[in-house]
C-alpha cells in the first residue's frame, strides 16, 4: 500500500465521542438507539485492531475513523441547527416519534450510514492513505462482516418477543424489505464509481446527491410509524 499522506485519528477518539453522546441522550431517543448500536460496532473494531485481527491495521483504522466521522458530522450539524445529509434527516426528524419502534431507529441509522456514508468513507480513506479502493477491499469486507454479525444480534435484542411479533405484524414486512448485505454491496459499487469519477467533480457531486436522496427515501420507509 502507498505511504499514508494524512494524519489518522485513533478509533478511541470516535469511541469517546459516541460514549459522550450515549451519556447525554435519553435512552428512548432514536439517535441514542442507533448510537448504542454503532458504539458496539466501533468498540468491537477497536478490540479486533488491538488483537491484530486486521492484516492492515492502518487501513482498517482509516476506514473505520473516516466512516464514523460522517455520522458524527451529521450529529454536529443537527446540534448547530444545520441540515444534515438527506440520508440522516429521517432519523433525526423521527427520533422522538412514539409510533416508531427501537429496531426501526437502529436499522434506519444503519441504512443511512452504510447506504450513503460508507462509500464516501472508502473514498476519504483512499485519499488519506494515498491508495486505490482495491487496496482497502479486505478491510472493507472484514468491517462489513462485523456489521452483518452485529445486525443479527441487534434484531435479536430489539425485536419484539415471539408472542408480540406475528406474521401479520407490519414490522415483519418492513424488515424483510431491507438488507444490510445488499446495502454493503451497493456501497462498495458506489465507492468504486465515486473513485472513478474523482476527476469529474460535477458528475461525482451529482452522483453523491442522488445516492443521498435515495438512501434518505429508504430511511423514511424504515421509520414508518407502526401500530402497537
Amino acid at each position: 500500500m502507498a505511504q499514508s499522506v494524512h494524519f489518522i485519528p485513533s478509533v478511541d477518539t470516535v469511541v469517546s465521542r459516541m460514549r459522550a453522546l450515549d451519556a447525554s441522550l435519553p435512552a428512548r431517543d432514536g439517535v441514542a438507539v442507533f448510537n448504542r448500536v454503532y458504539l458496539a460496532v466501533t468498540v468491537e473494531v477497536e478490540r479486533r485492531l488491538d488483537a491484530g485481527r486486521f492484516d492492515d491495521p492502518r487501513a482498517a483504522t482509516a476506514l473505520d475513523v473516516r466512516f464514523a466521522e460522517r455520522y458524527l458530522a451529521a450529529v454536529d450539524a443537527v446540534s448547530d441547527d444545520r441540515r444534515p445529509p438527506a440520508c440522516w434527516r429521517p432519523l433525526f426528524q423521527s427520533r422522538r416519534h412514539p409510533g416508531v419502534r427501537p429496531l426501526q431507529f437502529a436499522l434506519a441509522g444503519i441504512n443511512a450510514h452504510v447506504g450513503h456514508d460508507l462509500a464516501l468513507a472508502v473514498v476519504a480513506a483512499c485519499r488519506t492513505l494515498g491508495c486505490e479502493p482495491a487496496e482497502l477491499e479486505d478491510e472493507f469486507d472484514r468491517v462489513g462482516d462485523l456489521l452483518v454479525s452485529l445486525e443479527e444480534r441487534i434484531r435479536e435484542d430489539l425485536m419484539p418477543g415471539p408472542d408480540l411479533l406475528q406474521i401479520a405484524d407490519p414490522l415483519t414486512h418492513l424488515l424483510g424489505a431491507w438488507s444490510l448485505e445488499r446495502a454493503r454491496d451497493a456501497a462498495w459499487a458506489a465507492a468504486r464509481a465515486l473513485w472513478a469519477l474523482r476527476g469529474c467533480e460535477d458528475v461525482a457531486e451529482a452522483f453523491t446527491e442522488r445516492l443521498d436522496a435515495a438512501v434518505g427515501f429508504a430511511g423514511r420507509m424504515l421509520l414508518t410509524p407502526l401500530p402497537d
